[in-house]
């Protein structure tokens, strides 16, 4: 029960913190001369801000960091924003 518990709080917080990682990448797409990215670049350093974002909480619920199938499964999911 307790670890069903545990499971619904990382999941929330990992939804929650999709939803902020795509401000803060929001906030962070300004180009060398200060002025917002615009078009494909926007597009491009989203991409990566947010799978950057996303790869730093690829861990499990035992704090080791996930791979193969369960890393895939989890970065789509949080890229996506659910």
């Amino acid at each position: 029960m307790l670890r069903k518990i545990m499971l619904a709080g990382l999941v929330v917080a990992f939804t929650g913190g999709a939803a902020f990682a795509q401000e803060s990448c929001d906030t962070k797409a300004v180009g060398k001369d200060g002025k917002p990215l615009a078009g494909a670049a926007k597009t491009s350093f989203m991409k990566k801000c947010m799978a950057d974002s996303c790869a730093t909480k690829a861990v499990s619920s035992e704090g080791k960091p996930l791979a193969g199938a369960a890393k895939n499964s989890f970065m789509k999911k949080c890229e996506a924003g659910g």
